[in-house]
């Protein structure tokens, strides 16, 4: 019988690969409550409205990555592609439009059907941050500052650089729609089969194209900073004043639009050369409009999603836990006592103190304590032991 295997597009996330999972989880959870981020656990499967609506039903991910599917009631319902929808359908749901700002992380998996390649996976995990009620550009630099601090965290910040964009009001973004419409059409016939389709539908979608040759032509399409209003491109200087405060470099990139439709004015990417052509590690943006567009008030937003795996390919190792005690022979009433006391510690399943030795230093430990009519306390680095009563025991391992 052939054994099964993960779907492909899946993982199993065992040893190294659960080690780093966790520590980037962790420290981003760590990191985003310094900012007073509180974390928020939405279903992963949600209506397929709350996808369809927001995303843009000509953006990829909707026409040809969800894992859309009639429930056996007969609803369609879509495993989650991104964070941001279902945050804002939980912040409705739960009636936190009135009490605001609102401050959540994330962390779990998303689901996009897409070819599966380095660092991209067809399930994959997310960590990301929503704040929710204040429209001010101070509001978009604290959420961009948090993910620098995560990545300065993770140590890989020197491997990254943020890109910034603005998308405009809605007045900026009408005016530069025209300008884009007159352009890419005077080149249609170059386009892209789905540039062209955008053409008709929102062409600000044809700036994200990968297509070579529609990149060709957008290198010369008119840029927005023409057409901003003065509000928008005083939000947008306010940005880059803000960011300057805390200290976080970036660099102007008029080529980020971002995959959505809710995303307006400011739109970040934090880049990097070192996973190749998929460079993103960290993607985000300003939402005004999505929570209105999915029932609720007008509540602005800005957030960001980065990618597990990308940010472990960047990550030198996780860091080595606790090197773990473990108790040897009669090792249950020892290893409660510790464990009570907050005391990391395995019980050695195998028979006979050798064999106990064996595997502690397989795993790791730093000490051994050989539990039978007294107890023994011995050290694995340099082979020495005594005696020691159990208070005696809890009282060095608490220290």
């Amino acid at each position: 019988m052939t054994p099964l295997q993960p779907v492909r597009g899946t993982r199993d996330l065992i040893g190294e690969d659960a080690a780093r999972y966790t520590y980037v989880v962790e420290t981003a959870r760590r990191i985003s409550g310094l900012y007073g981020f509180s974390e928020w656990q939405t279903p992963i499967f949600e209506d397929t409205q709350v996808f369809l609506r927001p995303l843009g039903e000509t953006s990829d991910v909707v026409t040809k990555e969800m894992y859309t599917f009639a429930d056996r009631g007969g609803d369609s319902v879509t495993l989650r592609p991104e964070g941001t929808a279902g945050i804002c359908r939980a912040l409705i749901t739960a009636g936190l439009t009135q009490t605001l700002p609102q401050k959540v992380f994330y962390a779990g998996p998303m689901f996009r059907y897409e070819r599966p390649q380095k660092g991209r996976y067809r399930q994959f995990h997310q960590i990301g941050v929503e704040l929710l009620g204040p429209s001010t550009p101070l509001a978009d630099a604290e959420v961009i500052a948090c993910g620098w601090q995560i990545l300065g965290e993770l140590g890989i910040a020197k491997d990254v650089v943020l890109n910034i964009n603005t998308l405009g009001d809605a007045e900026s973004r009408v005016n530069y729609r025209t300008a884009l419409v007159g352009y890419f059409a005077d080149h249609a016939a170059a386009l892209s089969e789905d540039s062209k389709t955008r053409l008709e539908k929102n062409p600000l979608r044809i700036l994200d194209s990968k297509d070579a040759g529609d990149r060709a032509l957008i290198a010369n399409a008119p840029l927005i900073y023409d057409f901003l209003t003065p509000e928008a491109a005083a939000f947008y200087a306010g940005l880059k004043t803000q960011l300057a405060a805390f200290g976080v470099p970036f660099e102007e990139n008029p080529g980020i639009v971002r995959g959505f439709d809710y995303y307006n004015h400011t739109a970040f990417e934090f880049v990097t050369n070192a996973l190749g052509a998929q460079g993103t590690v960290i993607g985000g943006g300003r939402y005004n409009g999505l929570v209105e567009q999915m029932g609720g008030p007008n509540v602005p937003g800005i957030g960001w999603g980065a990618g597990i795996e990308r940010l472990s390919m960047l990550m030198a190792a996780a860091p080595a836990k606790k090197l773990p005690v473990v108790v040897i022979g009669d090792g249950v009433p020892v290893a409660t006592a510790l464990r009570n006391a907050g005391v990391a510690c395995e019980i050695a399943f195998q028979n006979g103190v050798k064999n106990g030795l064996k595997y502690a230093n397989r795993v790791g430990a730093a000490w051994a304590v050989l539990a039978g009519e007294s107890l023994v306390l011995k050290n694995l680095a340099d082979g020495s032991q005594s005696e020691i009563s159990l208070p005696a025991l809890i009282a060095h391992f608490s220290k």
